[in-house]
């Protein structure tokens, strides 16, 4: 019996410290891919480079509704799972309270797909999409085990929330020219397929899944008030959420998330 009280008393003590610890952990980090550090939204911080970091993402917007005790913004476009593990994760700690991630798209071979759909016939773009997804079922699950451990052990107190990606078109839509149906209807079916594959890593982790689709829906490429650009100058902020996807789109989602 006094065994068993020290041992309670001494789980109670251990749960006690972890929840003190979360009470202290008030930071907030955002890492992540160009979805994260907001490109194609434009108004990019001049410090932030080819990451092109902007004020209008996410991030930016809840950490300005929030004001945390502390912001460290590390996301950056073209970042992949090996780009987070090597450049990102400095500023996680003890202190940090609160974390955001996408990641996975650029493992996938995204804008590769994009741009060999662009400029292909419907057979090329298939195959190549059916070659995204076969690195999405085989390999990218391992590679996002390897991010979200890292995190869990740099950031042991924190709230990870794990922000998927939009399907791309609205079908049926009011887009007269540009990408066939059939193009669109399985770009669309891959962005599902990574989605499942994020969220299902996730959850395995303990973490948050944020599914943007609810709040896309009807602001796709395509719908009468895209929250994503289409082929566009710069061109690297082609198929990437405008302002009003990264505040009507992500911002809510996240916050409920949070």
């Amino acid at each position: 019996m006094t065994a068993a009280l020290a041992l309670g008393a001494g789980g109670s003590a251990h749960a006690a410290e972890r929840a003190a610890q979360r009470s202290a952990a008030t930071g907030y980090v955002a890492l992540g891919d160009s979805y994260s550090s907001g490109v194609g939204a434009g108004s990019y911080y001049a410090n932030s480079g080819d990451c092109k970091r902007s004020a209008k993402s996410y991030p930016a917007l809840w950490a300005a509704a929030h004001t945390p005790s502390s912001f460290a913004f590390t996301a950056c476009s073209g970042a992949r799972t090996g780009d987070v593990l090597s450049a990102q994760l400095g500023p996680l700690g003890a202190s940090t309270g609160l974390v955001s991630i996408s990641v996975g798209g650029n493992d996938a071979g995204f804008a590769d797909t994009m741009t060999t759909c662009v400029f292909n016939s419907d057979s090329v773009c298939l195959d190549r999409i059916q070659q995204a997804r076969t690195y999405i079922a085989g390999t990218l699950p391992g590679q996002l085990d390897k991010v979200y451990s890292a995190i869990s052990a740099k950031a042991p107190a924190a709230r990870v929330v794990v922000i998927g990606y939009p399907r791309f078109y609205h079908l049926g839509g009011g887009c007269l020219g540009g990408l066939s149906e059939k193009k669109r209807a399985a770009i669309n079916a891959a962005a599902d397929h990574i989605d499942t594959v994020i969220a299902k890593r996730a959850a395995d982790h303990g973490f948050a899944y944020a599914d943007i689709n609810a709040t896309f829906t009807g602001h796709e490429i395509c719908s009468g008030k895209p929250w994503l650009n289409s082929v566009t100058l710069p061109v690297d902020e082609s198929y990437h959420p405008n302002a009003d996807g990264q505040s009507g789109g992500y911002l809510p989602v996240f916050t409920s998330a949070a």
